[in-house]
């Protein structure tokens, strides 16, 4: 099923999407129509054009694919279903999410994977092709963020990595360390066991946007994971 959004504002356009009975649809003209696919389970929808912001809020199983830039709060608190973006994305890419995998070929803002968690075994999985901005990974309790940097100079991680973190782990794919990492945050170049075991994500990365699993693999990374000896809680508690 096709859909025009120059046909329709942003509310009507959620409403379509809520009640079809189609399991595919296809969004054309799309500009920054917000909330697109929130909480939708089951449906894959299609999007040519930049959705505006909470695109797939509360996700809960749908499938969403970009096919341009997305705007702020993708997947904001998505519970499980994927979400690929063929361009760049906005700041605050999935707050909150608790399960699910976001894909972003391209590069993303601000506070990315801030508050996302785990439990059980559900288990948050945010990837970015190229750079992101500071506060990566901000109060992260659990699940992967992993950061190709692909056509970057440099390291692709902006300042305050990590603040806060105190579950979860980072892959950062660079020839030199995030600096300035807060108390909170151990970093050690990652072994090839481990980077061995976000292939998995690697492989998809490849599947939605081309490239070489074995090639990304082969370069140095750096893995993020909270320091035990100065957890999170001491910012706050005195024991």
């Amino acid at each position: 099923m096709k859909i025009d959004a120059k046909n329709h504002n942003y509310t009507e356009l959620n409403r379509i999407i809520r009640e079809s009975t189609e399991e595919k649809l296809e969004l054309d003209h799309v500009l920054g129509e917000r909330y697109l696919g929130a909480g939708t389970s089951g449906k894959e929808l299609i999007i040519e054009g930049t959705p505006g912001n909470a695109l797939g809020a509360y996700l809960n199983g749908s499938k969403i694919i970009v096919h341009g830039n997305a705007q702020d709060a993708i997947g904001d608190t998505m519970n499980d279903g994927a979400i690929i973006i063929h361009g760049n994305c906005g700041d605050t890419t999935g707050y909150a999410m608790r399960s699910g995998e976001i894909y972003v070929q391209g590069n993303a803002g601000y506070r990315v994977g801030i508050h996302m968690k785990s439990y059980e075994d559900l288990y948050p999985i945010i990837v970015i092709g190229g750079k992101v901005g500071d506060f990566l990974g901000e109060y992260q309790a659990g699940g992967i963020i992993i950061v190709f940097g692909l056509g970057v100079e440099g390291c692709p991680v902006g300042s305050f990595c990590g603040t806060g973190m105190h579950g979860g782990e980072m892959f950062i794919r660079s020839e030199t360390a995030p600096q300035g990492l807060p108390k909170q945050v151990c970093c050690a170049e990652a072994t090839d066991e481990e980077k061995q075991s976000i292939r998995h994500y690697a492989e998809r990365f490849v599947k939605h946007f081309g490239g070489n699993v074995d090639e990304l693999l082969q370069s140095k990374f750096w893995k993020l994971t909270p320091n035990s000896k100065s957890p999170y809680k001491q910012l706050y508690v005195n024991n």
